[in-house]
């Protein structure tokens, strides 16, 4: 069963000291790194990240309980919230003070719901009646307002890939309104709504930032909506609501993703497939957006292959009691102490554990029958040459009948092929084109 097993977590995942009663656990998504705050900082915060060169240790003093902390891209500025009014900052660049500076939120009676970097020295205040947005100056300790929103905000959910903010609205909560970030500048995208299965009356909050979460699937910006199964609503089973959200223009339904099943799911992105976690069945199902189901409405997606747990995953003991000789124990895969995060990161604050979701596409060959499918799908993802070749290998092994499965596989590889070298030759043309261009110039 264990060559079935194609999503696994990375060999060597970031570890940090297990939340307790006297250790917190923060996570910032962008900069993908774990916090552990011991005793509001006194005793030492330890920062890990994916690799060695930005892990960071020291302390802060006490002033009370930490609500949300990250640091600015580099690692230049500390910000640290610890009151629903204001944010402190601690400088980390060299030969700046390092004594603390505070920003309390210009909204009169407003209450910071978080807050998220956009640059090294810009930073967006979320509260519950809008955004602010500032410039921070390290060596004057001091930040300046560059532009602030108001509007009533639910909660909120930030792509750090591309530097956009989305603001749950109205009372319902399904009216997102979105927010891009780029070098100063805060640019207002077009609002859109969230179809909700049912219409509660009256009116109460019914969309939850824990269905909502946004990620790059093909380099463009989705936001993902976990629709649940509903009985008013006649719906059978849970799906997966894709929605394009462009720099510019309207947002729009662009795909669905059919889970075929109802309870408690979590989202991951690995290699542009969507992978939707099922906890009580302790699977997972993965899906590919740029594969059109010929059974389906064009839009309309089905699992690409049957649902399989994550491959096992053993943790080593450790600790002065711990015998050389003891075996790793096993390490309980959808637990409900996992933390999911885009894209393809999952969080266990209760055993001192950040993993990397991968994909492992040799068990694909055996499990996508329809070879001309499975084709489609490896020829988009990354590290798939040597699985190809494994498919071309299999598809020309001398049974009777594999000429049409053999005609598919090289009219896919063909097909690739081809669009390689028109793109090339695109190129040449162009090149040549300034060149005589250029050339031109010259002669004038």
């Amino acid at each position: 069963m264990s060559e079935e097993h194609y999503l696994e977590l990375c060999e060597n995942p970031v570890q940090f000291e297990h939340a307790s009663s006297v250790n917190n656990v923060f996570f910032d998504e962008a900069n993908k790194q774990v916090f552990a705050v011991r005793s509001g900082g006194a005793t030492g915060v330890v920062v890990k990240g994916p690799d060695d060169k930005s892990s960071v240790a020291f302390r802060m003093d006490d002033k009370g309980e930490v609500k949300c902390i990250k640091f600015s891209i580099g690692n230049k500025i500390l910000a640290v919230q610890r009151t629903s009014k204001s944010v402190d900052f601690i400088n980390f660049i060299p030969d700046y003070p390092h004594t603390e500076f505070t920003q309390e939120c210009k909204t009169k009676n407003a209450s910071v719901l978080g807050f998220c970097w956009t640059n090294w020295n810009e930073i967006v205040f979320i509260t519950d009646q809008g955004i602010e947005f500032y410039q921070v100056f390290p060596d004057k300790r001091s930040l300046k307002l560059l532009k602030s929103q108001s509007i009533n905000v639910n909660w909120y959910q930030y792509c750090p890939e591309t530097a956009v903010i989305l603001l749950s609205t109205t009372v319902q909560g399904n009216i997102l309104q979105p927010f891009a970030f780029r070098s100063g500048t805060m640019s207002k995208m077009s609002k859109f709504e969230i179809e909700l299965p049912v219409v509660p009356k009256p009116a109460k909050l019914s969309l939850s930032e824990r269905d909502i979460a946004m990620a790059t699937i093909y380099g463009q910006l989705h936001v993902m909506y976990l629709k649940h199964h509903s009985r008013t609503a006649n719906s059978t089973s849970a799906e997966v609501v894709l929605y394009h959200l462009p720099r510019e223009g309207a947002c729009k339904k662009s795909h669905v993703l059919k889970l075929n099943t109802t309870g408690k799911f979590a989202l991951n992105i690995v290699d542009n497939l969507v992978v939707v976690h099922h906890q009580s069945s302790q699977t997972s199902l993965i899906f590919d957006i740029k594969l059109k189901e010929p059974d389906c409405a064009v839009n309309t997606h089905q699992p690409v292959l049957p649902a399989r747990s994550i491959h096992p995953y053993r943790i080593p003991l450790s600790g002065p009691a711990v015998v050389p000789s003891q075996p790793p124990v096993p390490c309980q895969l959808y637990s409900s102490s996992w933390s999911v995060f885009q894209p393809d990161i999952i969080i266990s604050a209760s055993e001192g554990y950040l993993w990397y979701l991968q994909v492992k596409l040799p068990p694909t060959v055996n499990l996508l029958q329809d070879k001309g499918k499975l084709m489609d799908f490896l020829l988009r993802r990354r590290d798939c040459k040597m699985v190809i070749l494994s498919v071309c290998s299999q598809s020309t092994a001398g049974r009777r009948g594999v000429l049409p499965v053999v005609a598919t596989v090289f009219d896919k590889l063909n097909q690739v092929y081809k669009e390689y070298l028109e793109a090339e030759q695109s190129y040449t043309v162009v090149s040549d084109d300034l060149e005589l261009t250029s050339n031109n110039m010259f002669f004038t």
